[in-house]
Formats: structure tokens, C-alpha cells, sequence
């Protein structure tokens, strides 16, 4: 009885997510099952045409040359990154079944590693994809302030693409460079795979956030890294206090013996 009622609730529950998929694809990106999930869309369904470009092709050669040619399988996540180039930064269900055919593996082979990593992008994003970093030091240093002031200069919710399709808004976990925190990754999809980018933006304040927005916006390169004048790098305001000369070698190769 206990299992009759619990099947019926999933089954209940399974319906009612279907339908929030079929009426809202920008609120289906909202719920946790967006990352494992698909529906044939006008725009997203298997029977799409979809092939690697001349270019690609040939890039794609190169790539699958580092692997041994019983381990095409191998060269599914950088195949899979150039698809993505390609296609405006995400990747329809069919630039899946093309990468599956190219390492000659079952379809959903290349599935279960396009929806377990968060870097492939399963539903259209903006020609710049700003994704701000969201692990606790930048969080500490004020990404959330960083991600609101993006979120309400653009008229979007997290996820969601902007009305010209320029720009869309994503969150990140640790990118590295946690002493120029907070900072944000954009991916620069503008130009295709040929003129594909993808820079850090660090120390960053709401005001500056917004004004590199404006510059992408303009066609222009907003400079990358830390975004404090006051800094080189990841050095300290006002220039290195400590190790300001090469380290002294030791007194001898073998250290046993000194």
C-alpha cells in the first residue's frame, strides 16, 4: 500500500515538472533537474542537422590525434568544448549525437558527461556568458553584490538571456584566484569558435562590474585581471613587501651532507 501511494506521488510530481519544462524553458533552468534533464524543443531535438563546420573538422582531427585510436572516447570533453564554441555556447542535443559519432561511442556516452559538468551549457546563454564566482572567499569579498548589480542592469534573472541575446548571467564555483576576489569568468562566444575567449575580471567592485558590461556592449575589450589600478597582478597595493630578491640556493646539492 505504502509503495502503491509513493509511486503515485513521484508519478504526480514527474508530471507536474514536465509541464513547468513545456510552458517556461527559462524557469525550468531554475530547478535542480534542469542539469539531467531534456525535451524536445523547436530548437533542441535529435532530428536537428548538425555537423562540425570545415574548420572545426579539421580541428576536431587534431584533437582526436592525441589519443590512441582505440581511445577516441577520450577526446569527448574537447570535442565537446568545440561544439559548444561553435554553436553560441551551448549544446543542443544533436552537437551531442555529432560528438557521439565522431568518437564512435553510444549517444549516451556523450550525455552522461554533458550533464554532470556544470561547464557545458544545455540551453541557449548570451554572446557574453558572465559567470560570477560564487565559492565563500569571493562571497566574503561581496560576489553576491557583484551578481545583483549585473542581474538588475540587465533586466535578468539569474540564468535567464537578455531580450538582444548579448548577455546572460550564470554563477561559477572557484576559479582560482581567491586573493583578487570577487571576480567573475566571461565567456566571449561573439565571434564563434574562430574568435572564442575566455577571460577572469578580478577585484571587482558593482560600479566596474557594470562598466565592463558597457564596454562588451560597445564591441569594446575591457582589460582582464585585477581590475584595482593599484595592483600588478595578484601583488599586494603598492608593490611586493616580502620576497624582493631570489631565494638564497642551498649550500650544497646534497643536503645530507652539509
Amino acid at each position: 500500500m505504502f509503495a502503491t501511494g509513493a509511486a503515485r506521488i513521484a508519478s504526480r510530481r514527474i508530471n507536474e515538472i514536465r509541464q513547468v519544462f513545456r510552458q517556461s524553458p527559462q524557469t525550468s533552468r531554475s530547478l535542480s533537474t534542469a542539469l539531467n534533464y531534456h525535451l524536445d524543443s523547436p530548437d533542441n531535438n535529435p532530428d536537428m542537422p548538425w555537423e562540425f563546420s570545415d574548420k572545426n573538422k579539421e580541428k576536431a582531427k587534431e584533437i582526436l590525434s592525441h589519443y590512441p585510436s582505440n581511445y577516441k572516447q577520450s577526446a569527448v570533453i574537447p570535442l565537446l568544448d568545440l561544439a559548444q564554441q561553435q554553436h553560441g555556447g551551448w549544446l543542443p542535443v544533436s552537437a551531442m549525437n555529432a560528438v557521439a559519432k565522431v568518437i564512435e561511442v553510444a549517444p549516451i556516452r556523450v550525455y552522461e558527461v554533458a550533464t554532470f559538468y556544470s561547464m557545458f551549457n544545455r540551453a541557449k546563454v548570451g554572446k557574453y556568458h558572465l559567470l560570477v564566482c560564487g565559492t565563500t572567499p569571493c562571497m566574503i569579498r561581496g560576489s553576491r553584490d557583484i551578481e545583483d548589480a549585473l542581474l538588475k542592469h540587465l533586466g535578468v534573472k539569474r540564468n535567464e538571456v537578455t531580450k538582444d541575446g548579448m548577455f546572460s548571467v550564470g554563477e561559477m564555483e572557484c576559479m582560482g584566484s581567491c586573493v583578487n576576489a570577487p571576480m567573475i569568468a566571461v565567456a566571449d562566444y561573439s565571434n564563434g569558435s574562430e574568435g572564442y575567449t575566455y577571460n577572469y575580471y578580478e577585484d571587482l567592485t558593482p560600479e566596474r562590474v557594470v562598466e565592463i558590461v558597457e564596454m562588451f556592449r560597445k564591441g569594446e575589450i575591457p582589460p582582464v585581471g585585477t581590475q584595482n589600478k593599484k595592483r600588478i597582478m595578484s601583488g599586494p597595493e603598492g608593490g611586493n613587501t616580502s620576497l624582493l630578491s631570489d631565494p638564497k640556493p642551498p649550500p650544497c646539492r646534497d643536503l645530507d651532507a652539509c
